[in-house]
């Protein structure tokens, strides 16, 4: 019997294994076109690449308290103890039975009688897996629970990634704001000259009108962007599972990039990334899937064995044992394609999840590619704006003393003040797009999640 069920099992598995396509990926030799690295920035631990102290407190913060994190984590226990419990449907059960009975009969035309019964039972049952019904329902379960805590890291290393993301945004809106109030004071500075040059007859009202005018057109920049901070604060704080509050961070983004901006190989990009895994998972779900409704198309035996003491009285209930083996083949004679039609859907089913496993590998590459050319980009316009801003700032400087002097007109000085003010914000957008750019990176390559596996 156990060589049949072992039989009738690889044969099941082999069938299954022939229906089930194998995803078809047909990787290409590098992640990058021109870029063989064997080594990937995702090797760093998320404190190394992000290397502002402030920044990794908030981070560890946040991955102890937020909500989502903690659900996704709840969500991995609940799932390794649904994974024991089809674990456990491969063992024997033992059930017992303490039973007493007094009956009393008394029938119409006869004496009445009492029939008592005590007895004391254990039994044990057993499936036989013949075609694998449990087998592959407990590779369901550990593909659901392997899918989970795939889930869970993916969070984690989404987390890191919102949390750095929102905090380099916050800095640079307090950087911007800094700009903004430097450049208010300097054009409240040029309306007291353009104010006394206006009442000491040495030019027109002009000039003295158009300061005030940059002037306003400062200071309203400025409600909007304690608005944003306050809303970035407000995104922060929920994210490290608190209210609404202050949030502690640098005074400018000067932390250090990393140096090794490296993308790795194909092969390594499915291993490291966690959504790529829990994708797998859920295909080895589906493949357990449609092996479960393969088995179900064929009969079920179990046997039992119930063995114990019976006895119409407690006297001499420990001498009156009994025992008794019984076996139980059950299976449908008649289910008018149901059970065809279920495994049919399994193996569609199958098929979809092959399919999003495949394209959750393209997205994949898509995305680092992408993350790799904005990472470059924006570290090339990082370095030309700040040429840009230095030369504002000289021009200001020049035009400056020129217009005290008389050579050139007020609407030539502020020209220049624009441009150095428009020079400075860029400079601050192109290096907040660095630091978002090598996030994404990070993210793209799987990075972010090893470090924590232990606590998963």
């Amino acid at each position: 019997m156990i060589a049949f069920a072992a039989a009738a099992f690889l044969l099941g598995g082999c069938s299954i294994q022939k229906r089930c396509q194998a995803p078809d990926l047909n990787l290409p030799e590098t992640i990058v076109e021109g870029a063989v690295d064997s080594v990937t920035m995702a090797d760093l631990d998320w404190w190394e690449v992000y290397a502002d102290s402030t920044l990794c407190d908030l981070i560890h913060r946040t991955l102890d308290r937020n909500k989502d994190m903690l659900t996704a984590e709840a969500n991995v226990r609940r799932m390794a103890e649904l994974y024991r419990v089809d674990k456990a449907a491969q063992l024997p059960t033992v059930s017992g039975l303490v039973f007493a009975d007094r009956k009393t009969n008394d029938y119409y035309g006869e004496s009445s009688s009492v029939s008592p019964e005590f007895s004391v039972k254990a039994t044990v049952g057993w499936e036989a897996d013949l075609w694998g019904n449990l087998r592959w329902a407990k590779r369901k379960a550990l593909a659901e629970y392997l899918s989970s805590v795939e889930g869970a890291r993916a969070m984690r290393m989404t987390l890191i990634a919102q949390v750095a993301k929102a905090y380099f945004e916050l800095v640079a809106l307090d950087q911007e704001l800094d700009i903004v109030r430097r450049t208010v004071a300097a054009r409240e500075e040029s309306l007291a000259q353009a104010e006394l040059r206006f009442e000491g007859g040495v030019t027109s009202e002009i000039p003295y009108q158009q300061a005030k005018v940059e002037l306003a057109r400062s200071a309203a920049m400025i409600p909007d962007l304690e608005r944003e901070i306050t809303q970035k604060e407000n995104e922060i704080s929920v994210l490290a599972g608190g209210y609404p509050s202050n949030v502690e961070r640098a005074d400018s983004l000067d932390a250090a990039m990393p140096e090794n901006s490296g993308v790795g190989l194909p092969s390594t990009l499915l291993q490291r990334r966690p959504d790529i895994r829990q994708a797998d998972e859920k295909l080895r779900s589906a493949m357990a899937d449609v092996g479960v409704a393969y088995a179900d198309r064929f009969p079920r035996l179990r046997f039992t064995v119930t063995g114990g003491v019976e006895n119409d009285a407690l006297k001499g209930l420990i001498e009156s044992p009994f025992t008794y083996l019984s076996g139980q083949l059950a299976g449908p004679i008649f289910s008018f394609g149901a059970k065809r039609a279920k495994y049919r859907a399994a193996l569609a089913a199958y098929d979809g999840a092959r399919l999003g496993y495949e394209q959750k590998v393209l997205t994949a590459f898509r995305e680092v590619n992408d993350a790799i050319v904005a990472y470059r980009s924006a570290s090339r316009s990082a370095d030309l704006k700040r040429n840009l801003r230095e030369a504002s700032r000289k021009y200001v400087e020049l035009t400056q003393l020129q217009y005290i002097s008389g050579d050139i007109r007020y609407i030539d000085f502020l020209d220049a003040e624009r441009s150095f003010f428009a020079a400075q914000v860029e400079v601050n957008q192109a290096v907040l797009a660095q630091y978002l750019a090598l996030v994404e990176l990070y993210k793209a390559l799987g990075g972010g999640w090893q470090s924590e596996e232990e606590e998963v």
